[in-house]
């Protein structure tokens, strides 16, 4: 099982780079569906589990990691402000 091989800190990712790696780490093992229910139904679940990441016990699809924000919303900031 990759969780029992590989530094506990990569399970609780800090960016989008590393939780990718636990994903993609998490969709080799054998018990990843027993792992994701555990989970499920675990109040406070925080980290990957079973291939995905939970927050507070919550399953986060797409989770925004601090750093500068996605191009889309700069470039809607900066057309906001022009007048035609």
């Amino acid at each position: 099982m990759p969780c029992q091989h590989h530094d506990p800190e990569l399970w609780f990712p800090k960016n989008a780079e590393t939780a990718r790696r636990a994903k993609a780490l998490c969709r080799t093992c054998p018990i990843l569906r027993p792992c994701l229910d555990v989970a499920l139904n675990t109040e406070g679940a925080s980290g990957v589990w079973g291939g995905e990441l939970f927050e507070s016990g919550t399953l986060v699809a797409r989770k925004r990691y601090r750093g500068r924000p996605r191009r889309d919303q700069t470039e809607q900031a900066g057309s906001a402000g022009s007048v035609a």
